[in-house]
């Protein structure tokens, strides 16, 4: 289903950029196998290596505790927000710490378990025909993305399709800051009137995309308001029905 503001024109687009989760991959299903995958690891394996070594073995980290002390590092550490690897780093090292195992080792696990953290990070499940859809679209427009998240796009087949990656929390900008998508203008060299973000948070994607000046693809849910759309603002309900839309303007 498209639904577009009136007068809306792309005769001068040269760039597109696309958030990542929910919008070329349902991230769902990723964060809780992803979640739960990796704090099972660290407990089976730091048990064994305790195990091995005599030691007591350290209670297993619970999910509720871990999301609490991810949230109040957060605020404390407010530049760093966004910045998912570093506050889950941090956050199991305090945990570890508290829990008996010593400085050195408390370090060590918790960076093994943010490897297997990204290493399960990565297993998404592009929509179907996303990849088809974006080798079409690179032949014709500059491709860039913006992330919130902590997905190591660049070890995925998709990542070949774009010219340029950001990941808005590893700069202390998380979206909506405006601050990711004047440097993705600036990588991709081209003018926030050339452009068209592509993304599924209403307050995270369209809004800082349209207050810029860029033109904004609203990858809506299916319970979402049918409101009029502002200016520049079209609202699909998946991400490959893009190129129909171009095609749709380029044509007339």
């Amino acid at each position: 289903m498209i639904d577009h503001a009136a007068a809306d024109d792309f005769s001068r687009l040269k760039a597109i950029t696309f958030d990542l989760d929910d919008t070329l991959w349902d991230n769902s299903g990723v964060m809780q196998r992803t979640e739960q995958g990796h704090v099972d690891w660290l407990t089976e394996q730091l048990g064994a290596w305790q195990r091995g070594r005599e030691e007591p073995l350290t209670p297993p980290i619970a999910l509720s505790d871990y999301l609490r002390e991810r949230q109040a590092l957060a605020r404390r550490s407010w530049s760093r927000r966004g910045d998912f690897s570093w506050l889950r780093e941090r956050t199991l090292i305090q945990l570890l710490e508290e829990s008996g195992v010593n400085r050195a080792a408390a370090h060590w696990w918790a960076a093994l378990a943010m490897q297997r953290f990204h290493s399960l990070r990565i297993l998404v499940t592009p929509f179907p025909d996303t990849d088809a859809m974006l080798e079409r679209l690179k032949g014709r427009y500059r491709l860039g993305s913006i992330t919130n998240g902590n997905v190591a796009f660049h070890r995925l087949p998709l990542a070949r399709h774009f010219q340029a990656r950001i990941a808005a929390g590893e700069m202390f900008a998380p979206k909506p800051d405006p601050r990711p998508f004047l440097a993705m203008l600036a990588r991709l060299q081209v003018k926030a009137c050339e452009t068209l973000h592509v993304g599924d948070s209403w307050e995270e994607d369209v809004l800082p995309a349209i207050r810029l000046g860029l033109r904004a693809i609203w990858i809506a849910p299916p319970e979402a308001e049918t409101a009029p759309l502002p200016r520049g603002v079209t609202r699909l309900s998946r991400v490959t029905e893009l190129p129909a839309l171009l095609g749709e303007h380029q044509d007339q």
